[in-house]
């Protein structure tokens, strides 16, 4: 057995997510040699099983052995519906058992990403259970930094007591920013109330449950609503202004009816 490379793979899997329950079944599988082998895990998430296979394999050019991925089977109790997903592994990106959780739960993974090139960059990740690629897997969509989600703004529109002070305030970002519903105080009309957070990046906002994880808001933000409404009430107010213009003026010269042609049709 190769033992720097028992120590990184360890390292591998405990950084993971998986812990140190795997080293001893890890070490057995190496001194055996075979040319791959998997390794089983399990984890419960509230009423969730996540029931996981690690797979490893041996170098056709020496004795070392990769991890390669890992397959996560999600079943939830009183149900014998199970979702799955496979989880490929990257040098210093991987997702974690708890992110992939998280991504199989429908939420959105702040990750540092390497591109082909080995460039690093910053995106959110959020399982498209629309799409299935030719694996079997859901597509992972990433929404990257241009494209303007910004969560601190996003959760600065609610009155959360955590962002009140700075230590709290990191901590639950990094808590979202990982995938998990997160726990805050929202103060309203000075009365605490106990919610529920997650990130929405796909809508550049945040998603609230209430004590009960029920969605408060099923689209979007109350903001955002306004914001719409606001917008929608200004273009008509100008609609309304245009179609009195053309009716003080029965004669509109051409260039200004093509003009107007063109700018409905964007």
């Amino acid at each position: 057995m190769n033992e720097k490379n028992f120590e990184y793979l360890r390292d591998q899997v405990k950084y993971s997510g998986f812990g140190e329950g795997l080293e001893g079944a890890l070490k057995e599988n190496l001194k055996e040699q075979q040319p791959e082998f998997k390794l089983k895990h399990q984890a419960t998430y509230g009423d969730t099983t996540a029931n996981v296979t690690l797979n490893f394999k041996k170098s056709e050019q020496s004795d070392m052995y990769f991890f390669n991925s890992y397959k996560m089977d999600l079943s939830k109790e009183n149900t014998k519906e199970s979702l799955e997903q496979t989880f490929y592994i990257n040098k210093g990106n991987n997702i974690t058992m708890k992110e992939a959780y998280n991504l199989m739960e429908g939420r959105a993974v702040n990750k540092d990403l390497t591109n082909k090139e080995g460039q690093l960059y910053n995106a959110w990740v959020q399982m498209d259970f629309k799409e299935v690629d030719s694996n079997g897997n859901f597509k992972l969509n990433q929404y990257h930094q241009n494209y303007g989600y910004d969560l601190e703004n996003a959760l600065s529109k609610h009155p959360i007591k955590e962002l009140e002070t700075p230590k709290y305030k990191e901590d639950l970002m990094d808590s979202v920013r990982k995938g998990n519903r997160q726990s805050v105080t929202l103060v309203k009309d000075g009365n605490e109330i106990k919610q529920f957070v997650e990130a929405n990046p796909q809508f550049k906002t945040i998603n609230l449950y209430d004590a009960n994880m029920k969605r408060i808001d099923n689209r979007q933000s109350k903001e955002e609503k306004q914001t719409e409404g606001e917008t929608k009430s200004s273009k008509q107010e100008a609609k309304r202004q245009s179609q009195n213009d053309d009716t003080d003026s029965p004669e509109v010269p051409q260039e200004k009816k093509r003009r107007k042609k063109q700018s409905n049709s964007m």
